[in-house]
């Protein structure tokens, strides 16, 4: 007699591809979807077509545990290939760490890589702007990338702007070979981008962000040696929110900073002055004036911040909730008195290492503004949640 059980297995057998389908999509365990690949070659192929992502073990950006590949901490050409053969439906790739992956790594991009959307190259030093090419050739729905210390040049820059023109998200950090030439050409073509870091860019001043889209919302650039005229290329686009500039070298100059009071940051929640040692209470009255809907403030170790740039942040910052005062020699009693009686909506003050401020001072502070939170510890990274997607 016939086992039942071999003719409902038969029966699954003979499901078409889009019944299969809809079974694994239905799958929530990566165990079971495992399982479901390893059942016969169809359903191994419904698998490997159903597959969005993929990184692998060396990689430092850990977007979804599952989507880990192999345990290898370097990943070969040969092993890359068969990989993008096998899965050739991916929306998210990372190689972060793989940091002996060539150019030629990339090659199979052009025919496989038009459903990408995310791409992570952290630490792949040997990405030059030759593997670029191969981004821009076959990525052109790239919304997010990262070049992380990656080998890339202003040459190729300038080729992805014209190809992946729906980015959104850029992570140019390390990539000490780029200049404004090649920040210009992003800012000007992709006119969807909202968030960009471009730390330890040597080379930029940021003028190359002259003319950028009002979508740019997020932009870090910690130790640039960006010029006031470059500040004020980046604020011009009139949407940013976040700016993080730590060690920042402007000096006492604000011909610069003209933006900022003809209304360009009047968008800006949160401002990272953190180690910038030579900003004046110039520069930080004209900050205070004109971003009306500043909400927090890094200025630990900000020195030559004093006295009238603290009156003018308690004058003029009516939406500050919180600041970051850690470590700065010219607090003196005087503008610890002027943030108390202004800042009404102060919710949170960082404070620690500040040698002029008297105890008597910090405890009226207390008294009179019982509703501020005294924190006595320092921050370092204020980044709003979500702001940036590598």
């Amino acid at each position: 007699m016939d086992n039942p059980s071999d003719d409902f297995s038969g029966y699954i057998i003979q499901l078409p591809d889009d019944c299969l389908l809809c079974i694994f999509q239905l799958l929530d365990c990566g165990s079971d979807r495992e399982s479901f690949g390893l059942t016969c070659r169809r359903w191994l192929q419904i698998q490997n077509l159903n597959r969005r992502s993929l990184q692998f073990q060396s990689s430092f950006t850990m977007l979804n545990i599952s989507s880990l590949s192999q345990n290898n901490t370097q990943i070969s050409t040969f092993q890359l290939s068969r990989l993008l053969n096998r899965f050739q439906n991916l929306e998210s790739l990372s190689l972060s760490g793989c940091t002996e992956l060539p150019d030629s790594g990339l090659a199979l991009l052009p025919r496989h890589g038009s459903k990408l959307q995310s791409l992570h190259l952290d630490c792949c030093f040997s990405i030059t702007d030759d593997g670029l090419s191969f981004v821009t050739s076959g990525c052109s729905s790239l919304v997010i990338l990262s070049l992380y210390r990656c080998n890339v040049t202003d040459y190729g820059l300038e080729a992805l702007s014209k190809s992946c023109l729906a980015l959104e998200d850029l992570n140019l950090s390390y990539c000490c070979q780029i200049s404004d030439y090649g920040v210009r050409a992003i800012s000007q073509n992709c006119r969807r981008l909202r968030a960009i870091r471009i730390s330890y860019c040597r080379n930029l001043t940021g003028v190359g962000f002259q003319g950028c889209s009002q979508t740019l919302t997020y932009l870090e650039a910690d130790s640039c040696r960006l010029e006031p005229n470059g500040i004020q290329s980046i604020l011009n686009g009139g949407g940013l929110e976040y700016l993080s500039v730590p060690n920042l070298t402007l000096h006492t100059r604000v011909d610069g900073l003209i933006a900022i009071s003809v209304g360009f940051a009047a968008k800006l929640r949160v401002l990272n002055f953190r180690c910038s040692r030579t900003i004046g209470d110039d520069c930080i009255t004209a900050m205070a004036k004109g971003c009306p809907s500043l909400q927090e403030w890094n200025l630990a170790i900000c020195h030559e911040v004093k006295t009238e740039g603290w009156e003018s942040i308690g004058l003029h910052c009516h939406n500050l909730k919180i600041i970051h005062v850690n470590r700065c020699r010219n607090l003196l009693d005087s503008g610890m008195q002027a943030l108390r009686d202004g800042c009404r909506r102060l919710s949170v003050l960082y404070i620690t290492g500040c040698p002029q401020i008297s105890v008597v001072t910090l405890e009226v502070f207390k008294i009179a503004r019982g509703n501020v939170k005294i924190k006595e510890e320092e921050i370092v990274c204020i980044c709003p949640d979500g702001a940036f997607r590598f």
